[in-house]
């Protein structure tokens, strides 16, 4: 017997600030920490919905070993003090890993096989780091030409797209140093206020002189990505990380993502939950789509992924009023913004990677966030945004919400 598809909604969206790793005020939270803190800030948001009723909890990580390993989806909702009957499950599709672990609740809302769901993504760059703790690629990728491209570096990939899109380091520049801009105003006028749940840092540093551990506490409440001192002329003197400039290398430190650390988690209930606990939704989840492109340009993916999203919820590009276009480098983000006539005013009006940082497997949780409450915050009721991003080893992903 066939069910009938029945909406999906987020009641909450709360994120962590975004440290900068490995050396920033989140270098010492464990991502299991860091999960649990945003699973408990979301449940905070719902205090009438009843967390016995949260049937499992999806997790994007990227690199799921070490300190967030052990399926740390089922951790985190143990540690956030959720109920032992609540699922947890850790997927792991990359920088995608977040919007697709919302992805994935929402299904199992619109399937009718759940009611409650949360989705989230975590990630501790200072603790793990891109590649995971010991990288291990078989000698397959290098038997055969179209394999090796598995291998390249994320930055050696934007490379290869900034020459085939012709892509200039002045404008990679120029974009990096307007997500700068951006993040600082929005932090600025408290645009991230309704986002981010501040996190409580516990420090214990060695008495020299009495012998005593000292136990104190700073509260980590905004991103510590952007920077004020960001100019044109100091983007201008970093030198190429992944090529020479003799062979015109244009990705730098500055246009390209930051490493950091952070988690961000969302709740997503049926429209019966809605009625019966009497909440009020904060967005409609739409759809969600992935596409693969050659690895080789792995930066390049959010161009194939956008138009299927949209087909797939019957839209038009122009019905978009916001879009997180994930920053993993200023190369592919206006690579995709040129190839498919994106508006830039709705692209990224909050900053993007470049400035607010990348932890991996959790932005698309994050982004999502930033979205629904931006939108809200314009008034914007009704109006469709969408996050997307590229993919290591050569994919796009792009999910669509409704805000209401």
């Amino acid at each position: 017997m066939s069910k009938q598809i029945q909406e999906a909604y987020v009641v909450a969206a709360v994120r962590s600030p975004v440290g900068k790793a490995p050396r920033g005020m989140l270098k010492n939270v464990r991502p299991d920490d860091l999960l649990a803190h945003v699973i408990r800030a979301a449940m905070a948001k719902v205090p009438a919905l009843d967390p016995a009723r949260v049937e499992d909890v999806v997790v994007g990580c990227a690199m799921p070993e070490g300190e967030q390993g052990m399926n740390v989806a089922r951790i985190g909702a143990l540690l956030a003090g959720l109920p032992n009957t609540v699922g947890g499950i850790t997927i792991n599709r990359f920088c995608s890993s977040g919007i697709n672990a919302l992805a994935l609740a929402a299904d199992k809302i619109r399937l009718g096989e759940a009611d409650v769901m949360i989705a989230a993504g975590t990630e501790s760059m200072s603790m793990v780091p891109m590649g995971g703790n010991k990288l291990s690629l078989g000698s397959s990728i290098y038997e055969r030409d179209e394999n090796v491209a598995i291998a390249y570096g994320m930055g050696l990939t934007a490379e290869k797209v900034a020459t085939q899109w012709g892509i200039s380091r002045e404008d990679q520049d120029a974009f990096a140093l307007a997500s700068h801009t951006r993040a600082l105003a929005a932090t600025a006028n408290g645009a991230f206020a309704d986002e981010i749940a501040p996190l409580e840092v516990t420090y214990r540093v060695p008495n020299l002189a009495t012998g005593e551990v000292e136990t104190f506490t700073k509260v980590l409440s905004a991103d510590e990505g952007p920077r004020a001192d960001t100019s044109l002329e100091g983007l201008g003197k970093l030198k190429p990380v992944f090529a020479s400039p003799q062979k015109n290398g244009s990705v730098t430190a500055g246009n390209s993502s930051q490493m950091s650390d952070g988690a961000a988690a969302l709740i997503v209930v049926s429209e019966k939950i809605l009625k019966e606990y009497n909440l009020t939704p904060l967005a409609r989840y739409v759809t969600f789509a992935v596409k693969g492109v050659p690895p080789e340009i792995m930066g390049i993916g959010p161009k194939e992924a956008i138009p299927a999203a949209l087909k797939l919820a019957g839209l038009q590009q122009d019905q978009l009023e916001w879009i997180e276009l994930n920053e993993a480098f200023a190369a592919q983000a206006l690579a995709v913004s040129r190839d498919l006539g994106l508006d830039m005013s709705k692209v990224n009006p909050n900053g993007g990677a470049i400035a607010l940082g990348h932890p991996l497997g959790a932005t698309g949780a994050i982004r999502a966030a930033t979205l629904i409450h931006g939108l809200r915050r314009q008034g914007k009721a009704g109006s469709y945004g969408m996050v997307t991003m590229c993919i290591g080893t050569g994919m796009g992903a792009a999910g669509i919400l409704q805000v209401l």
